[in-house]
């Protein structure tokens, strides 16, 4: 949208976008040879900044709405009811699997429900894979995206254990040394068109504007049915205070941690978003 809308352009940024995979990303943007990387703290980046990168996650994305239940679905067992599952020993399929930014919220929804993270068994799918092996029962659980989530809500057979906590972004933008270091004022630039483009075209419920969702599905090349199926998403630049903490618990807890839990200095920097809101010291 900030592309589209020639947001970046107004700061004078000639901003490129390249798709590439977090664990290949990484060495790039810790390299300089990729200025900033709209991904999330995963226990790769965690990891990667134990080993010498310079890497901070500089501003939030988005929290989910609270009638969305994107997340973890489990196939309910003879026996068992949506409100009673016993997860303790089941398989779980994943598209990433450990050491993503669900893990957080997993654990949170598998203590409710008689297990943990090391409680489970993960197998790694493809995208579109997830859903017919969780129907098919080829894994027991999966975390369900928008709006495949859709495809299950419901039916008695499926339970929704929970997702994402409300008001909390897990992902976002990572900055390497580039815009950390190099050109601050880049990097300034960089988060303001952002937050520019949230708060002209997401600050309310951008779903209601039929005009606005017709050019918005035009431009994610998604069909305006599949679209509107989801409730909008809380687009939030903000970093809540502690979530990388309860991020790195959660990684140990899968046992993809190196080392010892990093402060949040050490991951986070929020001066950026600040200045480019105007609350700089």
């Amino acid at each position: 949208m900030a592309l589209d809308k020639g947001e970046f352009k107004k700061e004078g940024l000639d901003v490129k976008l390249q798709v590439l995979p977090t664990p290949d990303a990484l060495p790039l943007l810790a390299k300089g040879d990729i200025d900033a990387l709209w991904a999330a703290p995963e226990a790769a980046v965690m990891n990667g900044v134990k080993g010498g990168f310079d890497i901070k996650w500089v501003a939030g994305n988005f929290s989910p709405d609270p009638k969305s239940k994107c997340g973890l679905w489990v196939r309910v067992k003879e026996g068992e009811s949506a409100t009673h599952v016993t997860m303790a020993g089941r398989k779980l399929g994943t598209m990433i699997g450990k050491g993503s930014v669900i893990a957080y919220p997993m654990e949170k929804a598998l203590q409710k429900h008689g297990g943990g993270l090391a409680d489970i068994q993960y197998q790694q799918l493809g995208s579109a894979d997830v859903l017919t092996a969780l129907q098919n029962g080829g894994v027991d659980s999966a975390w369900l995206l928008d709006p495949v989530w859709r495809k299950v809500d419901g039916d008695k057979g499926y339970a929704f254990l929970g997702g994402q906590p409300p008001g909390e972004p897990l992902g976002g933008m990572l900055y390497g040394h580039a815009l950390l270091q190099d050109d601050v004022d880049a990097g300034v630039a960089l988060l303001r068109a952002y937050i520019r483009t949230v708060n002209t075209y997401f600050a309310s419920d951008y779903k209601q504007d039929a005009t606005f969702v017709t050019y918005l599905s035009k431009l994610l090349k998604t069909e305006e049915p599949i679209l509107k199926s989801t409730p909008p998403l809380r687009m939030d630049w903000e970093i809540r205070d502690g979530t990388t903490t309860r991020l790195q618990s959660a990684y140990e807890a899968q046992g993809v941690a190196e080392g010892s839990p990093l402060p949040e200095s050490e991951t986070v920097t929020r001066a950026l978003y600040e200045e480019a809101v105007g609350h700089k010291p």
